[in-house]
């Protein structure tokens, strides 16, 4: 029998595998920066998160669960920060939004 908590497990990693994979896709399926930087930012941190918190649930709540969990910490506070130096640059250098019926770039 299958224990709840390696089910949570499981069912927390496979959804950051899925948010992982769907970074990735947005970046290569949306028109300009802008958009880019949001599917991949949001995508990455969401799945990270969800795939170290799965590890914390997996190894218990240990110290090394705290060390995941100032991980998680540190990744919600840096990874949208980069995303938005890189829009602001892209901003900066007035790069023009992506508008319907306009060429990709």
């Amino acid at each position: 029998m299958i224990a709840p908590w390696d089910l949570l497990t499981g069912l927390l990693i496979v959804l950051g595998l899925f948010f992982m994979i769907a970074g990735p896709v947005g970046l290569i399926r949306l028109p300009d920066v802008y958009t880019r930087a949001h599917a991949s930012g949001k995508c990455d941190t969401v799945g990270q998160a969800l795939i170290l918190l799965g590890f914390i649930i997996y190894e218990g709540f240990t110290f090394d669960a705290v060390k995941l969990l100032l991980l998680i910490l540190f990744i919600y506070v840096l990874s949208p920060t980069a995303t938005h130096a890189i829009v602001r640059a892209a901003y900066v250098l007035k790069i023009v939004p992506w508008k319907r019926g306009g060429e990709r770039q």
